[in-house]
């Protein structure tokens, strides 16, 4: 039972709709930028498909105003269209098919009718689109001397269930807008990137009977088994030199947290309490945080690397059952209502190691998985509301919340 119990801890679902991208909070003092498009190939169809996606990306860098219409141009007019004339810059691209069918872009940005900065891309394909797009924000943002956005060119991978105990694991862009399926066939959950370079990731398979930790080389394909465990295999965490995994496991029917050494492949138990602790995540200072029930309900607590130490961390909100960690920071999911009849809410909350503060993320509907980018800069998460489900970019620095379509299917879990 307490197995069972902690499955469902580490467990949540997500279903695909027609969810809309959502601005919160916008600022209208930002600089002003148009987009026109000079495409000389491809349809209508696939043209405007860029364009949004691109509108969406600049959107998410939260450092301009940025205009929704489409507007068509020249690639080489000297002079950007009249309804442009009085935007601070206007971004212009030129979409034309390459040699084998691959996707060029050239894009420039104009002020004042001057380029100011421009840059060519080249993908071997349309159905990686959405990547030229997300590369192109990226050097926008570089241009315009903001921190740092290389989070927006970071990979996902998630698992999501196709029928009863059957899973694929999926590698996608940070929209979840392009998907590319990796690993099939069986029950493959709890995807975790290796690394940062994303050369590599974990996962739990059932396919032996034991819950058994796999890793995948991306590059070749290469699949080793690393440790297997009766009960529970998840890994949780890995630490920044890849080197160490924070596992949950329950060779004697108890959920604890284990540290795993990658080179020696030993682990060590780091909890002891008899109840349940799962989802062990780093924190700086050589501290980990983890989900307990030894309140007698899911909450937050810390503890040095060796499993000593243990604090609860978390004082606001019940069955707070998930986090991810980024230095002094956590993110947690907290359960803000408690009705037998209707749907609860479960809100994203956000604290500091050093501060009493607490910050909500979000508002409404039930809000789940988050994740840290690695430079702690944005979380990403699913949301559930009334009916729709929505991936989930919070800009923390910038106080902007951004939702994009979910379409992909039952979700089980997903790392960034």
């Amino acid at each position: 039972m307490k197995i069972f119990f902690s499955i469902l801890l580490l467990f949540s679902l997500s279903f695909a709709s027609d969810a809309t991208i959502e601005v919160i909070k916008k600022v209208d003092s930002l600089p002003t930028i148009a987009v026109e498009d000079a495409s000389t190939s491809y349809d209508e169809s696939f043209k405007m498909k860029f364009f949004k996606t691109l509108i969406a990306d600049l959107n998410v860098l939260s450092i301009l105003n940025v205009d929704r219409y489409y507007r068509v141009n020249d690639f080489d007019a000297s002079n950007v269209v009249v309804e442009n004339k009085d935007f601070n810059y206007v971004l212009r691209y030129k979409l034309f098919q390459g040699d084998g069918g691959s996707l060029n872009v050239q894009m420039i940005v104009l002020q004042d009718n001057k380029q100011v900065f421009g840059k060519n891309y080249k993908v071997s394909n349309t159905n990686i689109h959405v990547f030229v797009s997300h590369a192109m924000a990226y050097d926008i943002n570089e241009f315009m001397g903001e921190s740092s956005v290389e989070w927006m060119k970071k990979k996902v991978i998630f698992s999501r269930i196709v029928a009863p105990k059957k899973s694929e694991i999926v590698i996608s862009d940070y929209t979840l807008a392009y998907t590319h399926v990796i690993v099939t066939g069986g029950f493959n959950i709890f995807p975790k990137w290796a690394n940062q370079a994303q050369s590599g990731f974990y996962y739990t398979s059932f396919d032996s009977g034991k819950p058994t930790l796999m890793y995948v080389d991306i590059k070749n394909g290469n699949k080793k088994n690393i440790i297997s465990s009766d009960g529970m295999m998840v890994c949780s965490d890995v630490s920044d030199d890849a080197k160490t995994l924070l596992l949950t496991m329950a060779p004697s029917g108890q959920p604890d947290v284990y540290s795993f050494n990658v080179d020696t492949k030993k682990s060590q138990r780091l909890t002891t309490y008899k109840g349940i602790d799962v989802n062990g995540q780093f924190m700086e200072n050589n501290k980990i945080a983890f989900v307990s029930e030894r309140m007698g309900y899911p909450n937050i607590f810390s503890a040095n690397r060796n499993g000593s130490g243990v604090e609860q961390l978390v004082y606001y909100g019940n069955s707070n059952s998930s986090c991810s960690a980024n230095g002094e920071y956590v993110v947690y999911k907290a359960r803000e209502s408690s009705s037998a009849f209707n749907s609860n809410t479960f809100n994203l909350h956000l604290i500091s190691t050093k501060t009493d503060s607490i910050r909500r993320l979000t508002a409404s509907g039930v809000n789940e998985f988050p994740r840290f980018s690695k430079d702690g800069d944005a979380v990403i998460y699913i949301k559930n509301y009334q009916a729709q489900s929505s991936i989930g970019i919070i800009r923390l620095n910038h106080n902007r919340n951004f939702l994009f379509p979910l379409n992909s299917g039952r979700i089980q879990s997903m790392d960034w």
